[in-house]
């Protein structure tokens, strides 16, 4: 049997989950769904990342020792995916002894293999990110270009991790595997840094203990990023159980947000390489998912639980709403709206509607029994063939992971099937008393309707169980009943039951209002704020600072000023070629500053919030270099 190894990222419980946290796992559960169905062996894992100084923070301002506030919060994830019905096989905590055990063995064999030595550390560091920037990553302000956040200082003994030496093998295996890293834009980001050079990682720390202990030197904790990438070897067994790692080693997806694409995509691969085994064969570093265009979070009022969702709508109607209303690989935004309006169209209409009537006919017309197809004329024919040609193209998508591009495969057949309906115009064919044309409609769609069910059992199981009971069908679900027509036999039973989909009216949430005038800090006179001279800007030209993640350098028309140059740390969140042509804010009268050695003219102003970032821009046309006040 072929295997298939699937996992998302572990997830680290400094906080609840929310709706964003269960996308990736609900898309993993998708997929793996969709693998057993066509006959896999597969093993879904995820789990929780619970070491590192920013969980040891939390667990203290919580006022609880740091493994009862893993275990509280690991509880909230297992709980939750319970509730979303998510199929995981293995759930891995990296406080796990065994798991702990695993880390040791692993940096040890690196250590044995020449590539981990020791030395100093000086530079700088971002606790909430548990990430490392160079003097020339960031800014005068000393912020972290990943958050925005205050980076400390650091300097202590750390054992480093020879990463510089595995870089012309990566990108001999990127250049060997254009699939390795997916969609292709994620792929050229890490190929940019990688064709940019890489330095050594320093890979322990020593100012705090909550962590794996570092093998023979246990004053040293192993950064959290390694201790975490080894979860997807040894949550299958290596190295104590081999047969176990060998039957689904190497990992067969990778499922992760692009944020942490780096760690994956070249520290992981690199890791791997340092102990001889071999390299998963995908990653797939999707979008992120806001609320209603802004960042999910609590202090907004919009972090709501996943199980809100699913109390209101339905497990199916998440799953269904996540794929088809947001482009998979993409950015994304979650809106209750649009989930209602997808209900209420998509799957009230287009899908219940369909079925609901037909059995209804059925039930009239042949005493509930699935009637026998007569002859096909050419009509019959190509909405079979249309079906067929849709299930093909739904497998080519799914097993490329186009996920969204395989729910619309559905949907086009599911608009065929009414649109056939209302061609063959069954009431007339009944009225009219021409039982073997009438018999041959019905079955042609309850057909097209098991395999659109069959389709949709990885994304809406609930839903497509209660479509094969209505059916009358109880055989297996795979392959052959999506590529095969006339799978279901005449004279079963059928009823078309209630509403397959409930419509529902949307009905805003009520959000508490937060940004109260009296929390505000640092406030200033008119005077003061005078002082900034803001102007508007064209950009005219943009592109990508070479070896750095983060900054981009825009050329900016502002008027009587003349251009400016300037580096912002938005890479992470535009595209270059996005920016071209647009009208910005800039700081015009901001003394000029150098990021990796580029001098920055200016500042573009931007709104930040956690991790999402959306610059200013005008509302309509203005010419560049317009006072702003």
């Amino acid at each position: 049997m072929k295997k298939f190894y699937i996992t998302t990222p572990i997830y680290y419980v400094n906080s609840e989950p929310h709706v964003g946290s269960a996308y990736t796992t609900i898309i993993a559960d998708i997929i793996a769904r969709y693998k057993r169905m066509m006959g896999y062996d597969v093993f879904f894992l995820t789990g929780t990342d619970e070491h590192g100084q920013k969980i040891l923070q939390a667990a203290t301002n919580a006022g609880k020792d740091p493994q009862t506030f893993c275990d509280e919060l690991a509880e909230k994830f297992v709980q939750l995916w319970k509730k979303l019905k998510i199929t995981n096989d293995g759930f891995i905590r990296t406080t796990d002894p065994r798991h702990m055990e695993v880390v040791q063995y692993f940096v040890k064999k690196m250590k044995e293999n020449g590539d981990i030595y020791k030395g100093e550390y000086k530079g700088w560091y971002c606790v909430p990110c548990e990430s490392y920037w160079s003097e020339d990553e960031i800014g005068e302000e000393k912020l972290c270009p990943s958050c925005g956040r205050e980076l400390k200082f650091v300097r202590e003994e750390n054992y480093f991790f020879k990463l510089s030496k595995y870089r012309d093998a990566l990108l001999k295996h990127f250049e060997e595997n254009p699939d390795f890293v997916q969609p292709d834009f994620r792929r050229n980001e890490m190929l940019k840094i990688l064709e940019g050079g890489l330095k050594d990682l320093s890979i322990t720390r020593t100012t705090f203990k909550w962590g794996v202990p570092m093998p023979d030197d246990p004053d040293h904790v192993i950064y959290v990023w390694v201790d975490a990438l080894i979860n997807y070897v040894s949550a299958i067994g290596y190295p104590y159980d081999m047969e176990k790692f060998n039957r689904y080693w190497p990992a067969d997806l990778h499922l992760i947000g692009k944020e942490i694409n780096r760690f994956h995509s070249i520290i992981w691969p690199a890791m791997l390489m340092s102990v001889g085994l071999p390299l998963p064969k995908v990653i797939y570093a999707h979008g992120w998912l806001t609320v209603d265009g802004q960042k999910i979070s609590k202090s907004l009022g919009n972090a709501i639980d996943p199980k809100y969702f699913v109390d209101k709508y339905g497990n199916d109607v998440l799953r269904f709403y996540l794929l088809r209303d947001i482009t998979f690989g993409k950015d994304g935004d979650f809106s209750e709206r649009n989930l209602v309006e997808r209900l209420n169209s998509d799957l009230a209409n287009d899908y219940g509607n369909l079925l609901h009537r037909t059995l209804a006919m059925v039930e009239k017309h042949f005493n509930g029994k699935l009637p026998s197809p007569s002859k096909y004329d050419e009509i019959d024919e190509r909405f079979k063939q249309q079906v067929l040609n849709g299930v093909e193209e739904y497998i080519n998508n799914m097993e490329s992971y186009a996920l969204t591009q395989a729910v619309e495969s559905v949907m086009r057949i599911l608009a065929a099937a009414n649109k056939y309906f209302d061609e063959k115009r069954p009431w007339v064919l009944a009225k009219e008393g021409k039982l073997d044309e009438l018999s041959t409609v019905l079955y042609n769609v309850c057909e097209a309707v098991l395999k659109v069910a069959t389709m949709f059992y990885p994304i809406m199981p609930d839903s497509s169980s209660e479509v094969f009971k209505r059916l009358g069908y109880d055989g297996p679900i795979n392959e052959s009943v999506l590529k095969n027509w006339a799978v279901l036999k005449p004279g079963s039973s059928v009823y078309k039951g209630a509403p397959l989909f409930e419509k529902k009216e949307y009905v805003p949430t009520v959000q508490k209002e937060e940004n109260k005038m009296e929390n505000v800090q640092n406030l200033i006179d008119i005077d003061q704020f005078k002082k900034v001279e803001l102007r508007t800007a064209k950009v005219i030209s943009a592109e990508r600072v070479p070896k750095s993640e983060k900054l981009l350098k825009l050329v900016v028309d502002v008027g009587e000023l003349g251009t400016r140059q300037i580096v912002a740390g938005i890479a992470k969140y535009y595209a270059p070629e996005d920016l071209i042509g647009k009208t910005i804010i800039i700081v015009a009268n901001l003394k000029p500053a150098k990021l990796m050695g580029i001098e920055s003219q200016g500042m573009l102003l931007a709104a930040k919030f956690n991790d999402t970032l959306r610059i200013l821009t005008v509302d309509g046309e203005i010419a560049p270099g317009a006072t702003v006040s």
